[in-house]
């Protein structure tokens, strides 16, 4: 099997409220059924949580009443996203059924936690896809915070022990540089601990989760148990089907050392 995270700068537009690329992810659920492979779908939140989220400092914690109508505000925003993207998957053949991240688990000092994951099992194991995303979730220390799609994957890795991990953005992967503002930057084929350390992670856009420092962190953890864990760029026609068949792409793999 293998777990797939459609990232929010792929599936939205990060820099536009609520700006949702249908196109786009009808495209990548179709290379995704096209590859025949069994597979488990996690999406990020993109312009649907990040820029609430972050004007009403979400992520820091309970603080005040105030906060209380954005966080209703986000996870309606974020589950509408679910919503039109479960219903593509399923138009495109893949039985998928929505798992809201805030509604069936909780979090403990901002670490998601799913103790009891038969519910997700159950569902794969009878051909259903259990699809998760990006939320805000109630937090036993801060009162709430927000799960980012890169934790759940981390999680879920440990679930379902997939033979390949894939996360689809809209760069070919990690570089020395951000591509979107220096044009010599250099696509870094593999990269480790050591590598990441010299690599500039600052991101174009407002982002509540970590970012690409964030991202490739996790990235390193889940390739642990010898996962082949893989960054692609989904904004290219065909690039997702093409890995998921096996073939070479311009991509980042990483490695533990």
């Amino acid at each position: 099997m293998i777990l797939i995270k459609l990232g929010g700068s792929v599936i939205t537009d990060k820099t536009r409220y609520r700006t949702f690329n249908a196109g786009r992810v009808m495209r990548l659920c179709k290379e995704i059924k096209d590859s025949g492979e069994s597979v488990i779908i996690v999406h990020g939140a993109g312009s649907f949580g990040h820029m609430l989220a972050k004007e009403y400092e979400l992520n820091d914690g309970f603080k005040d009443t105030t906060q209380i109508p954005a966080v209703a505000k986000v996870c309606y925003d974020v589950r509408d996203l679910n919503g039109m993207i479960v219903k593509i998957l399923n138009d495109t053949g893949i039985p998928a059924v929505s798992v809201p991240t805030g509604s069936c688990f909780m979090m403990d000092d901002r670490e998601l936690i799913i103790d009891d994951a038969k519910v997700l099992t159950a569902m794969y194991d009878k051909g259903i896809m259990p699809v998760m995303f990006g939320d805000v979730v109630l937090d036993k220390k801060w009162g709430f915070a927000i799960c980012s799609g890169d934790q759940i994957m981390e999680k879920l890795t440990k679930v379902f022990r997939p033979t390949r991990v894939v996360f689809v953005s809209d760069i070919d992967g990690l570089y020395d540089k951000d591509p979107k503002k220096n044009k010599d930057a250099k696509l870094i084929e593999e990269v480790t601990e050591d590598v990441m350390n010299n690599v500039e992670t600052d991101i174009s856009v407002d982002d509540v989760t970590g970012g690409v420092r964030g991202k490739m962190e996790i990235m390193l953890k889940m390739c642990s148990g010898g996962n082949d864990c893989v960054l692609v760029n989904g904004a290219v026609e065909g690039r997702l089907l093409s890995l998921l068949k096996g073939e070479e792409v311009p991509c980042t793999i990483a490695r533990r050392d």
